[in-house]
């Protein structure tokens, strides 16, 4: 495998948690108003990296990447990441 094509595999591996990283970055604000002092880019930043770590465990522990319990727990590790990022139990309801 050559250069351009180990890059392609790399995207294409962390592309659903960069994604989710910006969903999140950018919706923040309405369900967290913590979070409209600004700080999308820190948050953007700590979701890919505790995203792209969700993914290389679950690729270690089940030995193959695209298993749907890790796409599950890269949900749910990265709303927590977002909501401690966003100071969630501050929020008023």
């Amino acid at each position: 495998m050559g250069p351009l094509q180990t890059a392609i595999h790399l995207m294409s591996f962390f592309a659903p948690a960069f994604f989710l990283a910006l969903g999140l970055a950018l919706l923040a604000p309405v369900f967290l108003p913590a979070m409209r002092r600004g700080g999308r880019w820190v948050s953007l930043a700590l979701n890919f990296g505790v995203g792209c770590a969700v993914l290389a465990a679950g690729l270690w522990y089940f030995g193959r990447d695209g298993k749907m319990v890790t796409y599950a727990a890269l949900l749910l590790v990265m709303a927590s990441a977002q909501w401690v990022i966003g100071r969630g139990w501050r929020s008023k309801s």
